[in-house]
């Protein structure tokens, strides 16, 4: 049976509870008010804001808007037409001012090619401040919006959309997301939007992943999951050996992304010994 059609099957009820039964714990051991979701219109933030509302109940939700200059109408529009369905409230911090005070103060040009990923960076940590002190100010847990795809590949920001208290969603692939999107009714113009992350003018995936989501989760379950060769996931997949290798070599370069920063530890008591587990 093929990659596609095996381990990224699954049942939409049962991921529906386990899923629901895993922010409510989450939550509760906090002794959180609830959560902050930051909404893109992009069919990630709209499953986990989704979900967030099915275990909590929409009171217990916030909706927070981050766009640009550049972030596209449609993606703003998405975002509130999600957020009054779901039922529930929503700020909005337009960020531009805030990324122009952070070159300006330190004197650095906007415009200057080497800081174009620097910059996109710069917006997606902004975004995570920006959640971390709504956060704060009610007693909320951030709830992360990446899916098991973008973990694999490092496709996040470090510290940026990297960063939150709880991932709800990562342990879906994006096809996954997408289907269980579907099944919960989420508007099909979000569910299938072709995924752009926004970070600077016109960014779309295909600028950084050699190929969309339905040929890279096949070969993701296959590294992964059924832990094939890269020269059996080609044949199986029919996506060229060179594509899965650079996507075997994005995992191991990205690493330092899903682990916690190295550093020496000295024990000074037995219970300092759990920091070895």
């Amino acid at each position: 049976m093929g990659i596609d059609k095996d381990l990224l099957s699954f049942n939409a009820e049962e991921v529906l509870k386990e899923t629901i039964t895993f922010i409510r714990k989450v939550v509760e051991e906090a002794k959180s008010s609830g959560v902050v979701v930051g909404l893109s219109g992009g069919v990630d933030s709209s499953l986990t804001a989704t979900l967030c509302v099915r275990a909590l109940g929409r009171d217990r939700v916030l909706g927070v808007l981050m766009p640009t200059s550049f972030t596209p109408k449609r993606d703003i529009e998405d975002a509130y037409k999600l957020a009054e369905m779901l039922g529930i409230k929503t700020k909005r911090v337009d960020i531009d001012s805030i990324c122009e005070a952070f070159l300006k103060a330190m004197d650095v040009p906007e415009d200057a090619p080497e800081l174009k990923m620097p910059l996109a960076n710069l917006r997606a940590r902004i975004r995570m401040a920006i959640l971390y002190f709504y956060a704060n100010a009610k007693n909320m847990l951030v709830a992360g919006t990446g899916d098991l795809s973008e973990f694999l590949i490092g496709f996040f920001t470090k510290y940026g959309d990297g960063a939150a208290d709880f991932f709800p969603i990562a342990h879906l692939y994006k096809t996954q997301v997408r289907k269980l999107s579907e099944y919960l009714g989420i508007p099909s113009g979000i569910s299938f939007k072709p995924s752009s992350p926004q970070l600077y003018p016109g960014h779309k995936l295909l600028d950084e992943i050699p190929i969309d989501y339905d040929e890279l989760d096949p070969v993701l379950v296959g590294l992964f999951e059924r832990e094939l060769s890269p020269n059996e996931i080609s044949e199986e997949t029919g996506v060229p050996l060179k594509i899965v290798l650079d996507i075997k070599s994005r995992f191991e370069k990205t690493m330092h992304k899903r682990e916690l920063p190295p550093r020496i530890i000295r024990l000074t008591s037995k219970k300092d010994s759990s920091l070895h587990d």
